[in-house]
C-alpha cells in the first residue's frame, strides 16, 4: 500500500488516507475505538472476571527459627521477606492453578505487611483471551498465610527431658559419636543392633515416629559381601508440657469430645491432655497423635502473669474456681485471693489456627495454667545440677540459653515429674558459694 501511495503522489493523483473511526460502547455509550467486543474496558471488566477460580489464599509452611520455607515434599529453603527468591517461591504455588484457568502471568509485586502478622501479600497481574480474541488484563491480591512448622518448636523442653533420660539410663553408652545439629542430635553407632536398641528406648519415653533407610557403601563381587550404612530418622512430637492446644475435630471426637481447647499436662510415650473447663483427662498415644497430628496453639513462652483478686466457687463437684475480672471468667484450680498465676491471654493471641477461629467467643479470654511461686523461690540457689550430654560439635548460643532457662525454672522439681525421676548431681560450685 505504501508503494502505491508513493506512486500516486509522484503522478500527482489524489490520495485518500485511511482513518480509524470511533464507535459507541454497546453498554455505556461512550466513544471508543472499535474492538471485537464493542465494549469499553470498564464495561468489559464488569462483565468478565478473569480472576475467578484463581487462588487468592494459600498456606505456606514456615520455620520461625531458621527463616526457612517448606518446598514440598520435604525440602526447606531459606528465604528473606520481600526478596525476589521469596516472590518466585510464592508464584510457583500459583502456577498450576493459572495453567488450569488458562491465564498468563504478567507482573507480580509485594504488598507491605507487618512482619509479625504472619502474612505475605502479593499483587498479581494476569492476562486472558476473552470474546473473540480480545485480551483482558486484571490484577488481584493473593494472601499467603505463614503456618509455623510444627516440628520446629520455639522451645525444647521435651527434648531436654529426653536428654536427661538418655543420660540416666545410659541409652547412648554405645554411641561412637554424638553430633549437635540445628534441630536435634545425631547419634552414630558401630552396629545396627545398637541403633535399633536406642530407637526402641526413645519410643518408650517419648511420642515419636521413625523411618529407616539404607545406603550401599561398598561390596565385594567375588565374595558377594555388601556393606550398608543404615540411617534411622526419628521425629519427636512438638507438644510440650503446659502447652495450650486446639484439637482438630477428628482428635477430640476420638477422645470422647473433650476440649477442643485442652492443656498438655504430661509427656511420656503418650500425651496427657486436660480440659480446663471440665477437668476431664484423656491420653493420646503416639500412634493416635501421628494419625491426626496437631501443633500447640500457645506455648509456655507466651504465659502471662496475673494476680488473683477475687474468687467465685461455681461447683464443689468439679473442683476449679472461677475468677471474675471485668466480666470475663478465668479457670484455675486451688486459687486464693492475692495469688500470682500464669495463664494464656487468648484475647490478644495471634494465631493462624483455622480450627481455633471457629471457637472464638465460646471460650474464656484467659485460661490460667498454674500458680507462680517466683517470689517465694527467688534467691534460693539449688545444691544440685544436671549434666549435659557430651557432643563433638559446639552447640549454638540459642540452645545454651534455652537449656539454662530450663535448668533455672523455679518449678523444675515439679516439671521433672513430667517423665520420671532423674539422676541429679551435687553442684560443688554452688555449695561453695552458699558457704561463703
Amino acid at each position: 500500500m505504501s508503494g502505491l501511495s508513493g506512486m500516486a503522489q509522484e503522478a500527482g493523483m489524489f490520495t485518500v488516507y485511511q482513518t480509524i473511526g470511533n464507535v459507541l460502547c454497546c453498554k455505556c455509550g461512550i466513544s471508543m475505538q472499535p474492538n471485537t467486543t464493542n465494549m469499553c474496558l470498564k464495561c468489559l471488566c464488569s462483565e468478565v472476571d478473569i480472576t475467578e477460580g484463581l487462588l487468592k489464599l494459600h498456606v505456606i509452611v514456615h520455620c520461625p527459627e531458621c527463616q526457612s520455607y517448606l518446598q514440598p515434599p520435604r525440602t526447606w529453603v531459606k528465604l528473606q521477606l520481600e526478596t525476589k527468591e521469596l516472590l518466585a517461591f510464592c508464584l510457583k504455588r500459583l502456577q498450576k492453578n493459572m495453567n488450569v484457568n488458562k491465564v498468563k502471568l504478567v507482573n507480580a509485586e509485594f504488598i507491605w505487611t507487618e512482619p509479625h502478622s504472619k502474612r505475605v501479600k502479593v499483587k498479581v497481574s494476569v492476562q486472558k483471551e476473552v470474546y473473540n480474541g480480545a485480551i483482558l488484563q486484571q490484577s488481584y491480591l493473593v494472601e499467603y498465610v505463614q503456618q509455623d512448622h510444627m516440628q520446629h518448636v520455639s522451645h525444647r523442653r521435651t527434648f531436654f527431658y529426653l536428654e536427661q533420660l538418655i543420660l540416666k539410663h545410659g541409652a547412648a553408652a554405645r554411641a561412637v559419636r554424638i553430633k549437635q545439629m540445628d534441630h536435634g542430635i545425631d547419634f552414630y553407632f558401630s552396629k545396627r543392633s545398637h541403633g535399633n536398641n536406642f530407637l526402641e528406648f526413645i519410643g518408650k519415653v517419648a511420642p515419636i515416629r521413625s523411618r529407616n533407610d539404607k545406603q550401599l557403601v561398598s561390596h565385594d563381587s567375588k565374595s558377594n559381601d555388601y556393606n550398608y550404612k543404615y540411617t534411622f530418622s526419628v521425629e519427636i512430637s512438638p507438644i510440650c508440657r503446659e502447652d495450650l492446644i486446639c484439637l482438630p475435630p477428628k482428635a477430640y471426637i476420638a477422645l470422647g469430645n473433650i476440649g477442643p481447647i485442652v492443656i498438655c499436662t504430661k509427656v511420656t510415650n503418650s500425651i496427657a491432655l486436660l480440659d480446663p473447663l471440665t477437668l476431664k483427662y484423656s491420653f493420646l498415644d503416639a500412634d493416635q497423635y501421628w494419625r491426626a497430628s496437631f501443633k500447640s496453639l500457645l506455648t509456655s513462652k507466651e504465659l502471662v502473669e496475673y494476680i488473683v483478686l477475687d474468687l467465685e466457687v461455681v461447683s464443689s463437684k468439679i473442683g476449679p474456681s472461677e475468677i471474675t475480672m471485668g466480666g470475663t471468667k478465668y479457670v484455675l484450680a486451688d486459687a486464693q485471693p492475692g495469688d500470682h498465676a500464669l495463664g494464656y491471654d487468648l484475647y490478644r493471641a495471634n494465631s493462624n489456627d483455622t480450627e481455633y477461629e471457629n471457637y472464638k467467643g465460646h471460650i474464656p479470654e484467659v485460661i490460667l495454667i498454674k500458680k507462680s511461686y517466683k517470689e517465694k523461690r527467688c534467691g534460693k540457689p539449688r545444691s544440685w545440677k544436671s549434666l549435659p550430654m557430651e557432643v563433638d560439635d559446639k552447640v549454638g548460643v540459642d540452645y545454651n540459653l534455652e537449656r539454662d532457662l530450663f535448668l533455672k525454672d523455679p518449678e523444675l522439681e515439679e516439671l521433672m515429674a513430667g517423665f520420671e525421676s532423674l539422676d541429679l548431681f551435687e553442684d560443688e560450685d554452688e555449695e561453695d558459694n552458699m558457704e561463703e
